[in-house]
């Protein structure tokens, strides 16, 4: 589709910003390329300064462009896309079965950012809370009662984030296995439906549910983001063969390198 500058007369920072854009989504102008300098910018257009820096923070707003803080202006290169799928929580639920060397070279690293776990930073933590309101309503347990809260983080080796999330599960269903309420086990072979099944419950549905957010700048520092990039927030929701909800998992994405993929088995009339 041919790049469209936007419909009405705009001001003349929208038009430097849309030139710039139409360029690059042309290839006029590749990634890592350097822009014209704000005093070109503002011969060129006739404009000020101001003008020319505005349609400059326009650029990164849209996540077009890179830099500043004493860095000059370049076309962003488009980050490396991680694909999650869906069909991974099949996958998880017949790897629970398999032998631990089998299970030991599959995860979050290994299946879905495509690096050994060893070339990562990676950590956990766990802690014991009690439900709130809202998990409490999810689990459909009393206020208050013992959920064991499990942080799970992976940086690269400059310490960007690339996957994050918080999961909550009832301590009662893990107490048959105390390992399983120790950060020490972690990371498990085969995560956490091998984890369930060693105290006997089979996760029979997943529910993900998925919004956006615009990150703090604490978030956007720590997963490396460029202004105006949302972060997606996903509510995994496990639940048993008996219909019980047994763990609450909220996890973070950030947009711009993201694609959630949902693929839904439909059963043969014939079937």
């Amino acid at each position: 589709m041919e790049p469209q500058p936007t419909a009405y007369l705009p001001p003349i920072q929208l038009r430097i910003a849309d030139d710039i854009r139409m360029r690059i989504e042309r290839g006029e102008y590749r990634p890592n390329d350097p822009l014209p300098t704000l005093h070109e910018l503002a011969d060129h257009w006739k404009c000020s300064l101001t003008s020319a820096r505005n349609a400059i923070a326009l650029l990164k707003a849209q996540g077009l462009i890179t830099g500043g803080r004493g860095r000059a202006p370049v076309v962003r290169k488009p980050p490396r896309r991680v694909v999650r799928d869906s069909s991974r929580h099949q996958t998880e639920k017949d790897l629970a079965l398999a032998a631990e060397d089998e299970r030991s070279k599959h995860g979050e690293a290994e299946d879905d950012l495509g690096e050994p776990l060893h070339d990562l930073q990676f950590r956990t933590e766990y802690d014991i809370v009690a439900a709130e309101p809202d998990l409490a309503e999810v689990f459909q347990c009393p206020s208050g009662e013992r959920l064991l809260r499990k942080l799970y983080e992976t940086c690269d080796k400059d310490g960007t984030r690339l996957a994050h999330s918080i999961s909550f599960v009832p301590e009662r269903l893990l107490k048959p296995n105390p390992l399983l309420l120790s950060p020490e086990c972690e990371p498990w072979p085969g995560g956490a439906q091998h984890q369930f099944h060693t105290v006997g419950i089979e996760i029979a549905q997943i529910i993900d549910q998925v919004t956006a957010i615009m990150p703090t700048t604490v978030d956007a520092q720590r997963w490396g983001l460029e202004e105006g990039v949302p972060l997606l927030m996903v509510r995994r929701i496990s639940v048993d063969t008996a219909g019980h909800v047994v763990e609450i998992s909220d996890a973070q994405y950030p947009a711009d390198r993201t694609e959630l993929r949902f693929t839904t088995p439909l059963k043969l009339w014939s079937e």
